[in-house]
Formats: C-alpha cells, structure tokens, sequence
C-alpha cells in the first residue's frame, strides 16, 4: 500500500510545476539550489488568488486584520494609539500582502499568518518561510527572510513581523 501511495505521488510530482518564481535577492545562495532540493530564496509559485483589500483600525489593545486567506494578529501593546492598517492582495502568482500604512513599526512582533492552500501539492514537500519583498523592476526582490513556522496540514505558514511592507511565501 505505502508502494502504491509513493508511485502515484511519484507520477504527481513529475506532472507538476512547484518551482519557485525566479527574484532578486541579498540572501547568501539564494539563487543556487540544493542537490536534491529546491532553489533556496525562491517565492513559492501559486495560482492568483483574487483581488481582496481590508483596513481596520488597531489600537494599543491589539487587533486582527484579515485579508483573503492571510491573518495579521497585533498584540496588545504593539502600537502606542490607533492605525488604520491596510492589506491588499493583488492577484499574482505568489502569495503576497502589501500593507499600510508604509513602515509603520511594532514595539512587539505582529504575527502574520499566510495560506499557501492555492499553491500546487508539491509545495508541501519543503519549509516555507515569510519573505519581506519589494517591487524590483518588473519583480519581485527577497530583502529578508523572516523566523517562520510551517504548519503542513493547514497549508500556512505563520511569523513574526515587526514593520509594514510586502510580505510573501518564499521556499
């Protein structure tokens, strides 16, 4: 039985594209792969989720904000008063959220939790990470790597953010 479950994942994973988008990065390595593994540095490739936008405004007490299927939970204390907060999800082929207002800071870490659910079956072969990233002529550029944890039966991978920007999935 566990043959016949390897041979089909097998003929699955050679059917399948889950490499990662091709980007700029300053990571060490980053555009070398691994024998064996994925390109390190690389932004998960999905298909588009669609357009999606949400403002709330969080206070000293905390919040959440949801946008699609990403969560971004502040805690209490992360703010000194209220912020109207963004996110938007502009369809693409990775997992991105741009939020707002632009370099707004936390005194403690905001947990941002992103879903790869949309992102094909061989994306839960290697650890995701958060990526912070920004626009980089026509592309997009891997600035840094964030500490995340990658929870493989829920598809999602969650870390902790402590500035506004773009944030997406990379491998």
């Amino acid at each position: 039985m566990r043959l016949a479950f390897v041979a089909i994942v097998a003929v699955v994973a050679a059917g399948c594209d889950a490499s990662p988008l091709a980007v700029q990065s300053d990571q060490p390595g980053a555009s070398a792969g691994l024998p064996g593994g994925p390109p390190v540095g690389g932004l998960l490739s999905c298909s588009a989720l669609p357009r999606d936008s949400a403002t709330v405004v969080v206070g000293s007490e905390g919040g959440i904000l949801q946008v699609g299927p990403h969560v971004l939970s502040v805690p209490a204390g992360a703010l000194d008063g209220p912020v109207a907060i963004t996110a938007v999800l502009v369809p693409e082929p990775v997992n991105r959220v741009r939020f707002a207002p632009a370099g707004l800071a936390f005194r403690e870490a905001a947990s941002l939790t992103m879903s790869y659910a949309n992102c094909g079956v061989l994306a839960t072969l290697w650890p995701k990470q958060i990526a912070y990233v920004e626009d980089d002529d026509g592309g997009l550029a891997i600035l840094e790597l964030i500490a995340s944890t990658d929870d493989l039966l829920a598809r999602r991978v969650t870390g902790g953010i402590t500035h506004f920007s773009s944030y997406a999935i990379a491998w």
